[in-house]
């Protein structure tokens, strides 16, 4: 954190440094009354490949650490692909006495949730995510798999019934929905490729940030959107920052959402 913290972003083309108050306004969520508010986060390096050595954190530096923790911040819930969780050795978010406060000022509970999106709902209890976290994470599974995980993993995780018309597939409109119910309407999804690419083709994705890291990683590194078809989601830029380590950090939003 404290090397995260001692990076000196700009806006790109300019020369004032953005503290930790600016960043935390260049991306505060917009107002909503209705439905969630998805936002993407992902990292690429200069030639798109999205990992190095199977993961993403080889691609990072102490900027995208630090607005990484922006990020979850200010989100209500963190909703990430159980096969990410396996793959980045995810734990439960944590939070600095600091960011408590901001947050219960914000009317938000002191540290976001984890929201696993897993249809099959086959997780090891040892797994980080469930074992080492503050708060309890929700599954997002679907009918088929829903009371097999419940029994399995009793208070170690709340599973959320998420099947639409189908009971072996998870609905993510459902699943937004039962989250916005629960007033947790500011979703911060950090992946993976698959549950990225399903959003983007539901039209469920409001927002990306973006981290470009000056490095190239060539072979076979995964995309950070993956999916059976092709789909053009038009947006259009809010913002780009960057760093004294050349990344850029760009903030995207889809045409039909206005910027707080």
């Amino acid at each position: 954190m404290q090397k995260a913290e001692a990076v000196r972003f700009t806006l790109l083309g300019g020369h004032d440094a953005v503290d930790d108050d600016r960043l935390r306004d260049l991306y505060t969520y917009p107002a909503t009354d209705s439905g969630a508010v998805v936002r993407g986060n992902a990292i690429v390096s200069l030639d798109g490949g999205a990992t190095t050595a199977g993961t993403s954190g080889g691609l990072g530096g102490p900027g995208d650490r630090r607005l990484f923790a922006t990020l979850r911040e200010l989100a209500d819930v963190i909703v990430v692909g159980a096969g990410t969780a396996r793959a980045e050795n995810y734990a439960g978010a944590r939070m600095t006495a600091a960011q408590r406060r901001r947050r219960q000022e914000c009317g938000q509970s002191e540290v976001p949730p984890i929201a696993l999106v897993t249809r099959s709902g086959v997780l090891d209890r040892d797994l980080p995510v469930l074992a080492d976290t503050e708060v309890p994470p929700l599954l997002l599974t679907c009918a088929n798999s829903a009371a097999g995980v419940r029994a399995r993993l009793g208070s170690a995780a709340e599973v959320l019934d998420c099947s639409g018309p189908d009971p072996d597939r998870v609905d993510l409109s459902r699943a937004l929905r039962l989250l916005t119910d629960r007033g947790l309407r500011r979703v911060l999804t950090e992946g993976g490729p698959s549950l990225l690419g399903a959003l983007i083709a539901e039209g469920l994705i409001d927002e990306l940030c973006l981290t470009t890291a000056p490095i190239m990683v060539g072979g076979a590194a995964l995309r950070i959107a993956t999916g059976a078809d092709d789909v053009l989601a038009r947006m259009r830029r809010a913002h780009v920052l960057t760093d004294e380590d050349g990344y850029l950090y760009s903030r995207y939003i889809v045409d039909h959402v206005s910027p707080q």
